[in-house]
């Protein structure tokens, strides 16, 4: 069972890519009569559309949401901020790095490397990849990193991160590959027949 939604924030000045800090968007809501947060992140995909994952729902003006998808932890919103980033293909043993929210405010980076992509036999693109993360280290991928980018070591979007789950040492780390990503937004688009 995949564990994890949630942590705090709102500063992207510690991401080094340029055209990620403008995509990236930090989320964040008061639960619990005010007091308690819950964060998760988003990123610009498209001109004026952004994705997190549908259970960050919450997290997000109801006004602005395109919609979301059934069968896949995604949900897309419209947002003024933000120029979409450059995109590439995941890869089997590529080092990763991905970006969340943390307690108290402040950007988490995650680094990893992919182990697994995972495939539908009835499927054309992939439907998640993997990467596992030293979880002893201060800066593990896991609450807050829900919707948040996934990029490759050249600055590229690779994938959306979805949830997590604890393997020994390493966390793994559960992520939507773009092209499954884009394939999800055109099927949301499709004009009913």
């Amino acid at each position: 069972m995949l564990a994890g939604c949630a942590s705090s924030g709102a500063p992207v000045a510690r991401i080094a890519e340029p055209r990620i800090a403008q995509a990236y968007l930090p989320l964040q809501a008061r639960i619990h009569l005010g007091i308690d947060t819950v964060d998760g992140a988003a990123v610009v995909i498209a001109p004026g559309i952004a994705v997190t994952n549908a259970h960050n729902a919450n997290l997000v003006d109801p006004k602005s949401i395109i919609g979301r998808r059934r069968d896949y932890d995604l949900m897309f919103f419209r947002t003024m901020r933000g120029t979409p980033p450059d995109t590439a293909p995941v890869a089997v043993g590529g080092a990763v790095i991905a970006y969340g929210q943390g307690g108290g405010g402040g950007l988490r980076i995650a680094r990893g490397v992919v182990q697994q992509i995972v495939r539908c036999q009835a499927c054309t693109t992939p439907n998640y990849f993997i990467f596992s993360n030293d979880r002893r280290r201060d800066d593990n991928a896991g609450p807050g990193f829900s919707g948040g980018p996934v990029l490759d070591t050249s600055g590229r979007l690779v994938g959306i991160t979805f949830g997590y789950k604890d393997s020994g040492r390493q966390r793994l780390i559960y992520a939507y590959d773009m092209e499954r990503v884009r394939a999800e937004l055109s099927a949301l688009q499709k004009p009913a027949n």
